[in-house]
């Protein structure tokens, strides 16, 4: 092994160590913010981001040890790590149009599990090569550390101890602090960032004459990056006019855009639409017009009512509830304080509604008021959370109704087939409440269901919307609504607190309507090609 003096107290491989750990699991957690606008942030997606960094550390650690053994020369390692750092310091620069070249690639191969199997490539594409590297970096420095046999216990334990400290450092702080504060493409920049500075200190220690060009190239790489990729801009199609507000919170990505007519937020998942609000305050043309019949379908449509939105988002329900029914007193329980300040600020949700920033079930839990409505609106990414989809859950919600009050349950997903994700939260609901009518939304994929233990609440949404006196466009909403619900009697597919698949049962779906989508375009790839496409999409 090379005689380095920088090596020779050992410290500095410590330091390695402790970095490289922090690095690597800043890396996962700064993987799954970078894809989870285009394939979700769900735990199918988690599990193939850790899968995928277990398969480089597997192989890194084998490279490195067997490199280690035949050239123990610490340049090498130092070498990995810079390229290392370089690969991941590029991601906020290119990251975002490789996986949607990738997702370009594949969605007109793959018919089942878009989603996931896009995932997975991009993932292999995107984070094993450097992560292979970093991989290669406890076993070689066990090899240099090392002096002989009697320390080599002392030594491989301070070695571990350095890297899960730096691990435990790496988990926190992406989440807790830079992406929260600074998003996630300079979350990559900060931690690539403290790779290179590792890197071109050993590299200058050692004579900066020998490896100038390497160094002032690592440099000039670092400093163009955080020029071009500090933004967080991961809907770089959208129009710059449009979007008002694009950026991360501890929850989730989060934009905002106004058309001039409408405002609307958008979580996570960049093609869809999570709140809207209507300057001309009228109806949105989406779910929460059919969810309006739920206040009409108790006794008390037109006294004073308690309505609790769970997953309050922007406010939307709230707003269209004291445009249509002034006397429904609403209150919002939103688990991200930072919607909650983007509703304030672009949605004109007034300071004094009561938005609480917890978790809905978690808020069931803690209190004893009862509600005349609970709409449970709370999502994660492309499915709602298991924890607020099953039995326990609705139990919970039939205990803080009044007599003869109502929960409505926005379900994003229909599906056509038996066994899909609205089957599963319809049986279950049913298994609760035995009161239950589902409405189909026009022009969507959204199904609206209605609960409640008493019987009739049909006959008072009739009632309620003839007794009506406001908007003509209200009314013939409710009638609509009321025309097209659908008595459900429940079924065997029942989630619990202990078996709730909602993600896998909601990738199913999501096959569904991505086929549904492409199945023109893939007709004309297959038969023209890739220029057919790209021309019938005027590209």
């Amino acid at each position: 092994m090379k005689e380095r003096k920088i090596l020779k107290n050992k410290t500095y491989l410590y330091l390695t160590e402790f970095f490289s750990g922090m690095a690597l699991m800043a890396v996962e957690i700064g993987a799954q913010r970078l894809i989870s606008p285009y394939f979700s942030s769900s735990q199918i997606v988690w599990t193939i981001i850790i899968g995928t960094i277990m398969i480089a550390m597997a192989l890194g650690n084998v490279y490195g040890g067997r490199s280690a053994d035949k050239d123990p020369d610490p340049d090498k390692l130092y070498r990995r790590i810079l390229i290392a750092a370089i690969w991941l310091v590029l991601i906020p620069v290119v990251g975002k149009y490789v996986i949607i070249g990738i997702s370009a690639l594949l969605i007109f191969q793959v018919s089942h599990g878009f989603l996931i199997v896009a995932a997975f490539v991009v993932c292999m594409v995107v984070f094993v090569f450097p992560l292979f590297l970093l991989g290669t970096v406890t076993p070689s420095l066990a090899k240099y550390t090392m002096g002989s046999l009697e320390d080599n216990g002392k030594i491989v334990g301070t070695l571990g101890a350095a890297n899960t400290i730096g691990s435990i450092i790496g988990t926190f702080m992406p989440t807790f602090v830079t992406i929260p504060a600074v998003g996630t493409n300079v979350t990559f920049l900060i931690f690539s960032g403290i790779l290179i500075a590792l890197s071109l200190i050993y590299f200058l220690s050692i004579g900066f004459s020998h490896h100038k060009k390497k160094i002032i190239a690592a440099c000039l790489i670092f400093a163009l990056c955080v020029v071009f990729g500090h933004q967080t801009n991961f809907a770089f199609w959208e129009s710059g006019d449009n979007v008002k507000y694009e950026g991360e919170s501890t929850y989730n990505y989060l934009r905002v855009t106004d058309n001039g007519q409408q405002v609307a937020l958008s979580t996570n998942v960049l093609f869809g639409v999570q709140s809207v609000y209507n300057k001309n305050k009228s109806l949105t043309g989406m779910y929460y017009d059919y969810a309006m019949a739920a206040p009409l379908m108790t006794k008390n449509a037109y006294k004073d009512q308690d309505v609790l939105i769970l997953g309050m988002g922007s406010g939307t329900f709230a707003h269209q509830c004291s445009e249509y029914l002034p006397t429904a007193h609403c209150e919002g329980v939103e688990i991200d304080q930072k919607i909650t300040d983007l509703a304030r600020k672009y949605f004109d949700e007034p300071k004094s509604t009561k938005v609480v920033t917890y978790d809905g079930r978690a808020y069931l839990n803690a209190i004893d008021k009862k509600y005349d409505v609970i709409m449970v609106d709370a999502y994660q990414d492309i499915t709602i959370p298991f924890s607020m989809s099953s039995v326990e859950f609705f139990q919970m919600v039939k205990e803080h109704l009044n007599d003869g009050g109502v929960m409505v349950v926005n379900m994003n997903m229909r599906g056509q087939s038996k066994g899909s994700i609205t089957d599963y939260l319809t049986d279950t609901i049913c298994s609760v409440f035995p009161t239950v009518y589902t409405a189909d939304v026009d022009g969507s994929t959204n199904r609206e269901l209605f609960a409640s233990t008493a019987t009739g609440i049909k006959e008072n949404l009739d009632m309620n919307a003839m007794l009506y006196s406001g908007d003509p466009e209200f009314i013939q909403m409710m009638e609509q609504v009321s025309g097209e619900l659908v008595k459900q009697d429940g079924g065997s597919c029942i989630l619990t607190d202990d078996k709730a698949p909602v993600e896998l049962l909601g990738i199913r779906v999501i096959d569904r309507l991505i086929n549904e989508e492409v199945a023109y375009y893939r007709d004309i790839y297959n038969k023209q090609g890739i220029r057919a496409v790209m021309k019938e999409l005027g590209i």
